[in-house]
Formats: structure tokens, sequence, C-alpha cells
């Protein structure tokens, strides 16, 4: 997991400095860059549990980010385009044995049961300059005909506690119907973490999961033009 809190004595960790931090040190390695959309309204009333259903992600794929949100946790959901087909993101998105390829924080992930279906546990570590261990997580759902992933946490060394995430992929239906362009959305429910604000919290994940998507994007156009270029080359290697 790529968006993780030390696990250290004191409770309060100031998630605004961890921001910043992760800004400074990725912003020549990762930039992150504008065209994203963040939810920035959310229900949360006194109850307890209330389902967040505000989010501002296109009604295609609106169901699949519904989350149950309980007191003292918060939700949000990232958009992201991608100039790619929906086959070359999700190529990339369901290797859940391989965060890696597109989530530059994590360092390593070791598959620690199962082999990539539902229930498998994988373990990652992240890259040094994070305050961060390890975070054990466990897939939820693996969709490949609808295009959704899932996963939860369900151990390892951090803070935010209860972590679930939900990842869908659809056609992006102003892309004139070639099928060139996806649009990734990508939700998630979360402990507030004691000592941290709700704002403070989002936040915080708000910003990594806005990186990764935006590296998902350029790995997945890398995919893509290459597979374009060799297919380019091929039918003119048959005209010769």
């Amino acid at each position: 997991m790529a968006f993780l809190l030390p696990n250290g004595n004191s409770s309060h960790f100031s998630l605004s400095l961890s921001v910043s931090q992760i800004r400074r040190e990725r912003s020549e390695a990762m930039p992150c860059l504008p065209g994203t959309r963040t939810c920035i309204e959310h229900q949360e009333e006194e109850t307890e549990w209330e389902r967040c259903t505000a989010h501002e992600v296109p009604e295609a794929v609106a169901s699949y980010h519904e989350h149950a949100v309980g007191l003292n946790q918060c939700c949000s959901a990232v958009v992201q385009a991608v100039k790619a087909p929906v086959a070359a993101v999700w190529s990339v998105v369901r290797r859940f044995d391989q965060p890696q390829a597109y989530k530059q924080f994590v360092r390593r992930c070791d598959v620690v049961v199962g082999d990539g279906d539902v229930g498998t546990l994988r373990e990652v570590s992240v890259v040094s300059g994070l305050p961060a261990a390890t975070s054990t997580e466990r897939l939820e759902i693996l969709d490949d005909e609808r295009h959704v992933l899932s996963f939860r946490v369900v151990g390892g060394e951090h803070r935010l506690a209860n972590y679930r995430s939900v990842t869908t992929l659809h056609q992006d239906g102003g892309s004139g119907g070639g099928g060139g362009r996806t649009v990734v959305v990508e939700s998630y429910v979360v402990d507030v973490p004691p000592g941290n604000t709700t704002e403070e919290t989002r936040v915080f994940v708000d910003t990594i999961v806005r990186c990764n998507l935006q590296s998902l994007a350029r790995t997945a156009q890398g995919l893509s033009s290459s597979a374009a270029a060799t297919a380019a080359a091929g039918g003119q290697r048959i005209i010769k």
C-alpha cells in the first residue's frame, strides 16, 4: 500500500506535513499534475453508519464506489483520464502481485497467500523516505469482465486502519467511440487516525492515490504506444 503512516509511539502524526514531504521528495520522479477530480462532498451524519454516495464519479460506475462509512471514518474518490484503451490499463491494474508497476511508492511486494485470485494476500513495503513500513492486503474483487478491482488492508505497520479501496475502469464516452481512452476511478474508505482530522486524512490519502493514478496513466500510455509501434512495424514488413 502506498499510503501508510508510521507505527510509532505517538498517537498523533501530522498528515499535512507528510503530504508536503511527499510532494517535495517525489516532484521530479513522479510529479502530481492537474487532471484528476477528487470527491469534495460527503454525507457525514451522526449515525452509527452512513453510506457515502456523494462522490463525483461517472454514473456508469457510481454503484461500485458507494461505501458504508462509520463514525471516525472518511471516504473519497479520485478520477483519472488515461489516453490508452481499457485493455492496456487493465493489464496493469489487475496485477495484484505487482503494484509497483505503477505505484512508485511501493518498494517491494510479496504474495504470501494465493495465486492472484480473490482471497490472495500480499505484503507491501514502501520506499525509503516515507514514514512507513509494511501493509498486508487482501484481494476482495477481481472482475475481468467489468474491470473492477478491490482490496482491503488486514495488517502491517501503519496507522490507516480498515482501509478498503475500489478501482474501476470504463471506456471514455467522449473519446469519439474509438475505444482509445479510459476513465479510471479509485475510491476508498478508511479510519481517521487518532490525533488527526478527517480533512487531514482525506488530503493525505487523496494525494497518494492521485499520484498513483497519474503514474498508471503514464505506464499504460507507454504500453499502448509501444504496442502500436510494434503493430505498425509489423505492417510495414508485410507490405515490403
